[in-house]
């Protein structure tokens, strides 16, 4: 078994779904996470503490922060074009507004649990000052920050997340292969009725001579267990057990928060374009966007730099890929979207929280018998 395989393994060495032969469709980047899309980067904060009975303001703690950059460095203070899609709005994801108006933002992005995005936010701001003043320079700001609901397992109202953690998820961001499942902001997270979170996957895709990389983050904490579908097999008909357990009774707060990043030369009404898609690749899980979830998307793009870049008196010129031949980028948008979803389910472990509550990990004995194992 090779751990090194950024394909089959974590960092740490956890699974990933291709540790199985599950038939995905495309062609992964090097790491076949978002960081393949050359710049971007993701860092984590994690918060575990604590055991038995909920005592509000002490724990037990299961929740954290995801940092994402869309830039590395002094580039970082460059918008990047975007666009924004909600499924269903029960959820938050801050900044929205102004994407909607100008299909840009700047500044990175911060993913952690229901009560505390506003903490991340505002820790943006003053991580910000801190390591690219230049950015706030005569300026102001609306970071983007989403969030999912974690209170069966975290002690939610206990408010856990400080200014501290945002910023130590902002300073560990990183390329490369990337960590997946309880991490982060999906630390507390559930999908289908198994123990899921962070997750992660991408696509290369050819066009016009080039190769260009489109790679999905998802924070997974949506779906009915009868409802999970991997390629097409219904294997929630066939994973009753192991069942949740529940010490106090589970309120359904479910919802999913996805990002896409590409460096393909987009503008930001084609941005808006793939953020519609994302929803896509999470019904293809089993993902139906019940009442209670928050299902928002974002896409955006780091080319094209020059043109959105704020200036006065100048003649902004962007390049892009036309629309008619823009399926081929939609096609990666959904299949990275089914695997990161996957991924954040096959790269984890069974995990006990407040009052007993406890979450199973999907069975990987069930995994290898329906796909088998990878050589």
């Amino acid at each position: 078994m090779n751990r090194s395989d950024p394909y089959r393994h974590t960092p740490s060495g956890k699974p990933r779904a291709r540790r199985f032969r599950i038939p995905f469709e495309g062609t992964p980047g090097p790491c076949n996470a978002i960081t393949d899309v050359p710049g971007v980067r993701v860092g984590y904060r994690t918060l575990i503490a604590g055991e038995g009975p909920l005592v509000t303001g002490k724990g037990p703690v299961r929740t954290g922060v995801t940092a994402i950059l869309p830039r590395s460095g002094a580039d970082l203070a460059t918008p990047v074009f975007a666009g924004m899609f909600r499924q269903n709005g029960d959820g938050e994801f801050t900044g929205s507004h102004l994407i909607e108006e100008l299909g840009a933002f700047n500044l990175p992005i911060t993913i952690t649990n229901t009560h505390s995005c506003g903490v991340t936010r505002d820790a943006t701001l003053r991580w910000t000052q801190r390591v690219v003043p230049e950015a706030l320079d005569g300026a102001w700001a609306l970071p983007v920050a989403g969030e999912t609901y974690d209170g069966f397992l975290n002690d939610i109202n206990g408010h856990h997340v400080g200014f501290a953690d945002a910023e130590a998820a902002l300073d560990a961001a990183s390329g490369g292969p990337i960590e997946e499942g309880s991490v982060g902001g999906g630390t507390g997270m559930i999908t289908f009725g198994f123990k899921a979170g962070s997750g992660t996957a991408s696509r290369l895709v050819e066009w016009g001579g080039r190769r260009y990389t489109v790679g999905a983050f998802v924070q997974s904490n949506f779906g009915s267990r009868a409802n999970l579908t991997i390629r097409g097999v219904r294997a929630g008909l066939q994973l009753a057990e192991p069942p949740i357990r529940e010490g106090t009774p589970r309120a359904e707060k479910s919802s999913i928060i996805g990002v896409v990043a590409t460096d393909a030369p987009f503008v930001a009404h084609q941005m808006r374009r793939l953020a519609r898609r994302m929803p896509l690749g999470v019904a293809l899980t089993g993902g139906y966007g019940y009442n209670s979830s928050g299902d928002i998307f974002l896409a955006f793009t780091t080319a094209n730099a020059d043109a959105v870049r704020s200036r006065s008196g100048a003649l902004a010129q962007a390049a892009y890929i036309p629309d008619t031949d823009i399926d081929r980028f939609f096609d990666a948008v959904v299949q990275s979207m089914e695997e990161a979803i996957l991924n954040a389910l096959v790269a984890n472990e069974d995990m006990a929280g407040r009052d007993g509550n406890f979450v199973p990990a999907l069975p990987g004995a069930w995994l290898e018998r329906t796909f088998g194992v990878a050589d």
